[in-house]
């Protein structure tokens, strides 16, 4: 299982210290929240590009926005690997079409309350499923275990489809041995992860 660190908690006064130790990891989750869709808001394309060039890791955009269209208009000249959009969102088929027509990978988030049928539909068209494993817009809440049933039940679809499926929320070393037995490929992992003396040690041991 591989991880991608996110910078939503990340102590950015301090990023010549930390992003250097990030390497070895999968790809650099990038929080996108709108105020809306979630009750915080987190950066905007500014500051993605920031990060893009102090960083070689390609990008995983996760947008917490309740309309993603003009959010991936933004985001596409970063040309990130995925742009993951939830399906809770407004004009979800639209805003799948348009992330493939940039040659991005497409991600759909699920929501903890949502049920794993409803992105069933969309399966064919994407590239990452994301399972919410906090109720996302804050981060350091608690791993919610049951979320896991939806990453079992995805597990028989990925073999159809080949999607990369992602858990983000509350991620520790703990929480991660649990994903990974699940069946989880790619774990987003932000508070514990700044909390490590040794972050690149870290990420060398888990993956």
């Amino acid at each position: 299982m591989k991880v991608a660190p996110s910078v939503l908690n990340a102590p950015i006064e301090h990023i010549d210290t930390w992003m250097p130790q990030l390497q070895s990891s999968y790809m650099l989750h990038l929080d996108i929240m709108d105020g809306h869709f979630v009750p915080n808001l987190s950066f905007g394309i500014d500051i993605a590009k920031t990060y893009q060039r102090v960083s070689d890791l390609p990008l995983d955009v996760h947008l917490m926005t309740t309309h993603p269209l003009m959010w991936i208009e933004q985001f596409k000249d970063l040309k990130p690997q995925f742009i993951t959009i939830h399906v809770e969102g407004k004009d979800v088929e639209k805003s799948i079409k348009t992330i493939q027509s940039f040659g991005i990978g497409v991600g759909l988030a699920l929501k903890p309350s949502t049920p794993i049928e409803v992105i069933v539909p969309y399966l064919d068209q994407l590239d990452l499923v994301l399972i919410m494993t906090v109720e996302p817009g804050f981060g350091g809440q608690s791993f919610m275990y049951e979320m896991l049933k939806k990453v079992e039940a995805l597990k028989a679809y990925k073999q159809k489809h080949g999607f990369i499926i992602q858990v983000d929320g509350g991620l520790n070393d703990e929480t991660l041995v649990a994903s990974h037995e699940a069946g989880v490929d790619v774990a987003v992992v932000g508070s514990h992860l700044f909390k490590q003396d040794d972050i690149e040690a870290w990420l060398k041991k888990v993956q």
